[in-house]
């Protein structure tokens, strides 16, 4: 994709606004010092890594402009983008913003529409990108505010080799009950934990299994009128399970490992089944894994529910206060591309290419055949999750699935991540946990409640 080189005078501009920070960059400064082009602050996900990588070579080399990465564990990457976006500090020009944050950022003022972009760059393809989650992208206005990186449902990633040891077999479909049954089978089979799941303290961390688990069991956080239903049977048993099974069968210090914890034990063999992002096969199957070719993907785990699952994405928005919005988009509209998705199956191998955002990956032969234990699953749970309106069983007040759609939720889902995570650790019982965050969420919800 040919792509306009920025200008120098847009170079100038940035400099002079002070919002760039040192890093790989060519422009030269005062004492010989060196400041890039545009500033982005990202999760710390494999994928970014891959991309980090693949920047100076590519996009830099191809359009002069040049990128400082900021890459930070999930929990932390969020604190640092709502302080810069509330303030509008302006210190990053693009952020790798969620599904959650863009409707809250884009009512706030505090990102840059992205429709007048899209509308000029003929090559992005935006019918390409899955209607789903352009939609979770999109604000009230019915402006665009962000593009996806990639994007990810969630199954049950299981080792063939461990089951077919014991004698079992896994379901095309599972319940929750039957993957707690075969946990406790395969449990400590070549020293692996029956199932590894997320319990570090974290809205993005823990609860996102966790609402997907209440989903399906039959809970939810609210009635129609915002009463918290913390401590409703539903709730609980849900809880109760997901606690329950990661202490019976889980990994130890189950109550320190988010996402990428889980993930380094699973490709260490050290895990027989996990449940979490679609996202992660391709480092399950990565060369470097001892567990490559020998796990299998099912759908997610239900219950009551058909369905479960969640629906996210990590996308690219650009600040407001950016004074670099041009080149920004440039960025956004490489690192988004199919293009991208291809430079990184020729260079680095298809199965690291950033998925689950856009259709034309699943058409392509080397990425079916590179990704063939998984890429049938990863699509039908990107494009058919449960529905973020209405996930679960009982009716509920907000959207979402494995979040809330309300700005409060930031805080209170963290407060009670905290406290189931204490539950988790044994420090204390899944009802007083419960109870704690039952007060929390009713307090979080009074102006709903019109108080």
């Amino acid at each position: 994709m040919k792509r306009s080189r920025l200008t120098q005078a847009a170079v100038a501009v940035a400099v002079a606004a002070g919002l760039v920070l040192a890093g790989c960059g060519d422009t030269d400064l005062p004492g010989g010092e060196e400041q890039a082009d545009l500033s982005v602050l990202a999760t710390d996900v494999p994928q970014i890594q891959t991309l980090k990588k693949l920047t100076k070579k590519h996009f830099t080399a191809e359009t002069g402009i040049t990128v400082d990465y900021t890459v930070l564990p999930e929990n932390e990457a969020r604190e640092e983008m709502n302080r810069e976006f509330a303030t509008q500090a302006g210190r990053y020009d693009v952020a790798s913003v969620s599904a959650y944050e863009v409707p809250i950022y884009a009512a706030n003022g505090w990102l840059a529409p992205l429709d007048s972009y899209v509308k000029a760059d003929e090559d992005f393809d935006q019918d390409d990108v899955f209607p789903n989650l352009a939609s979770s992208l999109t604000g009230e206005d019915g402006k665009l505010y962000a593009e996806p990186f990639y994007g990810e449902g969630s199954f049950l990633m299981y080792r063939k080799d461990l089951f077919r040891k014991d004698g079992l077999t896994m379901p095309p479909n599972p319940t929750w009950q039957q993957v707690a049954d075969l946990a406790a089978r395969v449990d400590g089979t070549d020293g692996a934990s029956g199932i590894c799941l997320r319990g570090l303290p974290g809205w993005g961390q823990n609860l996102a299994p966790i609402n997907t688990v209440v989903n399906t069991f039959g809970g939810a956080w609210y009635d129609m009128d915002w009463n918290a239903r913390l401590t409703s049977p539903e709730f609980r048993e849900a809880v109760g399970f997901y606690v329950g099974l990661l202490r019976s069968h889980g990994q130890p210090g189950a109550e320190r490992m988010g996402v990428l914890e889980i993930l380094d034990r699973f490709v260490q063999g050290k895990c027989a089944m996990m449940y979490d992002a679609t996202s992660l096969a391709s480092s399950i199957e990565a060369d470097s894994s001892s567990v490559k070719g020998k796990v299998g993907y099912v759908p997610a785990p239900h219950e009551r529910t058909e369905k479960a699952g969640w629906l996210w994405t990590w996308a690219w928005g650009i600040q407001q206060a950016a004074e670099n919005k041009d080149a920004a988009w440039e960025f956004i509209s490489w690192a988004s591309s199919k293009e991208f998705q291809e430079l990184v199956g020729r260079e680095v191998g298809w199965t690291s290419a950033p998925a689950g955002n856009r259709k034309s990956l699943y058409e392509k032969p080397e990425y079916q055949q590179a990704a063939g234990a998984w890429y049938r699953q990863e699509y039908t749970a990107a494009t058919d999750s449960a529905d973020p309106k209405d996930p679960g069983v009982a009716p509920r007040p907000y959207d979402g699935i494995g979040f809330l759609s309300i700005p409060e939720f930031a805080v209170l889902g963290t407060a009670v991540s905290e406290q189931i995570a204490a539950a988790i650790a044994g420090r204390q019982s899944v009802d007083t946990a419960l109870e704690k965050s039952q007060d929390l969420a009713q307090a979080a919800a009074a102006k709903y409640r019109g108080e």
